[in-house]
C-alpha cells in the first residue's frame, strides 16, 4: 500500500499543472495547487480531485520576497512537502510590429521590449523555480519524512525548445535550458540527502491554451512534427511527471526526459 505524500504543483490552474495535480491525487497524494491569480480556475480543478487534504495557494513566483511564505503555507497545509513540481512558466506574447507573429524575435523587437521580455520570463521560469526549489529543498532537509516516504523529489517541467531553439521567444527557450541545467546541478548536490531532481522536456501539448492554434491552419504542420501525427495530451505528460517523482525513478535523478513523440531528436 502506497503512503500519501504532500505534493506542491505550481501553475496548477490549467494545462499540464492541472493534469499533474489530478494524477497525484488519483495516486492517493495530497496536493497544493499553486496559481498566480486564476483562483476560480484552480478551485475548479480542486473540486475534481479525489481524496482529501488538497488546497489552493496563490503567489507570484516572479517576486522572490513572497516565495518563502508561499512554501511555509504549502508545508502547513500538507504537513510536509514531499514532492515539488516546477511547472509554472511565462511565455511572453507580445505582437511583433508589422506582422502576425507573436513573441520577441531579435530582428523585430526594440531593445526596451527585448529587455522587458527577458526579465519577465527569467524571473518566473528560471529564478522563480530556483528560489522555490531552495525553500522546498531546505524544508525537505529540515523536516523528516513519514515512514515509507523518500526524503524528497523535485520535477522540473522544461521544454524541447531548450534544445531545438525558440526563434520567436528566445527568452522562453533559454529559461527552459537553464531550468534543465539547474535540475542537473541540484541532482548532484541533493542526491546524498535522498532528494531526486529530474526534468521533463515536452514537445507541443494539447491544452485549452493551444486548442485554437491546433484547430487552425497551423494545426496540421504542428501535428506532422511527430511521426505519430499528433501532439501530446496533458494527461500523458502528467503521468510521466508522477513517475519521475516516484521511488521507482530514483536512478533517473539528473536526467532530462525528452517527451515529444520523436518530434525532435538530439
Amino acid at each position: 500500500m502506497s503512503v500519501s505524500r504532500g505534493v506542491l504543483v505550481t501553475g496548477a490552474s490549467r494545462g499540464v499543472g492541472a493534469a499533474a495535480a489530478k494524477a497525484f491525487a488519483a495516486a492517493g497524494d495530497r496536493v497544493v495547487l499553486h496559481c498566480r491569480g486564476a483562483v476560480d480556475e484552480a478551485n475548479a480543478v480542486l473540486a475534481e480531485l479525489p481524496g482529501e487534504g488538497h488546497s489552493v495557494i496563490t503567489g507570484d513566483l516572479g517576486d522572490s520576497t513572497g516565495i518563502p511564505s508561499l512554501v511555509e503555507e504549502s508545508a502547513a497545509a500538507l504537513g510536509r512537502i514531499d514532492v515539488l513540481v516546477n511547472n509554472a512558466a511565462l511565455y511572453v506574447e507580445q505582437p511583433v510590429a508589422g506582422s502576425r507573429r507573436i513573441g520577441h524575435p531579435l530582428a523585430e523587437t526594440s531593445y526596451d521590449e527585448w529587455v522587458a521580455a527577458w526579465r519577465k520570463t527569467l524571473a518566473v521560469n528560471l529564478e522563480g523555480a530556483a528560489h522555490l526549489t531552495w525553500c522546498v529543498a531546505r524544508q525537505m532537509l529540515d523536516v523528516a519524512p513519514a515512514d515509507g516516504v523518500k526524503r524528497g523529489a523535485i520535477v522540473n517541467v522544461g521544454s524541447r525548445g531548450a534544445y531545438r531553439g525558440e526563434p520567436d521567444v528566445p527568452a522562453y527557450g533559454a529559461s527552459k535550458a537553464g531550468l534543465h541545467a539547474l535540475g542537473q546541478s541540484l541532482a548532484v548536490s541533493l542526491a546524498p540527502h535522498d532528494i531526486t531532481v529530474t526534468s521533463i522536456a515536452p514537445g507541443f501539448i494539447a491544452t485549452d491554451m493551444t486548442a485554437q492554434l491546433l484547430a487552425g491552419p497551423a494545426g496540421d504542420p504542428i501535428r506532422a512534427q511527430s511521426p505519430y501525427g499528433r501532439v501530446a495530451r496533458a494527461e500523458e505528460v502528467a503521468d510521466a511527471i508522477v513517475w519521475l517523482a516516484s521511488p521507482a525513478a530514483t536512478w533517473s535523478t539528473g536526467a532530462v526526459l525528452d517527451f515529444n513523440g520523436a518530434s525532435y531528436l538530439r
